[in-house]
């Protein structure tokens, strides 16, 4: 294993390959502690890591790399490269089949089948229910996350597709197991609408003119991370469990103890 990185030494890089690459370190928990810098970070998928981006997570020290694509999204994306040293983990946090007529469509849709699917608050709608549903269906992923991170697995990298939906829950749900407060974690998770951070949209008519703008429209609510979004999971949170102490302990199956050997290895 590669000695971790020092905190000092981490500043955002320009990754080619790799998109939506950041630490969550220095978020503020309710009782004035912070996320330590150099434990725990977010991406997009790693298959296109070039040489140079390799060279740089090889030199976070990393010990474990979450990867929560499922198999359609590793065929059509290829396998993450591989980190020396470094445990991968796929968890899956949706079903191989879910969703692969709607993605097809959305990758080689006409307009008018677009506008079928996605106009009139539908991508958005589909987006919510999308959280909702894991969170109340993939709890036991999730604690397997919880409970890896607390006995060994950091320093750690989450990642799905875009680094967007599936890892920015995961992140959130740690997050929320150490007591970050949500209006931090809410602030992070929007940073990945910014311009650089964004999933790029691959339509299969390669023509420089297969995109117009109507289209871009319709698809952006699949690929903008929105409050409404996280929101949601906090929703599915409250009316399935009542709150985020009875989710941990009951949902999750994370202990008190638990939570304070998370709370020791990823907080200052």
């Amino acid at each position: 294993m590669t000695q971790q990185v020092p905190p000092t030494e981490l500043a955002e890089p320009e990754l080619t390959g790799v998109r939506n690459f950041r630490d969550v370190g220095g978020l503020p928990t309710g009782d004035g502690r912070r996320v330590r810098a150099g434990v725990l970070f977010r991406s997009g998928h790693l298959a296109h890591a070039t040489a140079t981006d390799t060279a740089f997570l090889t030199s976070l020290g990393l010990h474990t790399v979450f990867d929560f694509r499922n198999a359609a999204d590793q065929r059509l994306e290829g396998p993450d490269v591989e980190l020396p040293g470094v445990r991968n983990v796929n968890l899956p946090l949706t079903d191989p089949a879910d969703g692969a007529e709607f993605w097809k469509m959305v990758r080689d849709g006409d307009l008018d089948q677009l506008r079928g699917i996605l106009s009139e608050g539908r991508a958005a709608g589909r987006m919510e229910t999308a959280y909702r549903t894991i969170i109340k269906e993939r709890t036991a992923e999730h604690s397997k996350v919880l409970h890896a991170l607390a006995e060994d697995s950091v320093p750690a990298l989450m990642h799905c597709a875009a680094g967007k939906d599936r890892a920015g829950l995961s992140i959130a749900v740690t997050l929320l197991a150490v007591g970050v407060e949500r209006d931090a974690i809410e602030a992070d998770y929007l940073e990945s609408s910014a311009s650089h951070r964004r999933y790029k949209v691959h339509r299969s008519d390669s023509s420089s003119h297969a995109t117009p703008p109507e289209i871009m429209e319709l698809l952006d609510p699949l690929f903008d991370a929105r409050a409404e979004y996280l929101a949601a999971a906090y929703e599915a949170i409250e009316q399935t469990w009542g709150d985020v102490d009875t989710y941990l302990t009951e949902g999750l199956k994370v202990s008190a103890g638990t939570r304070e050997r998370l709370r020791e290895r990823l907080l200052d």
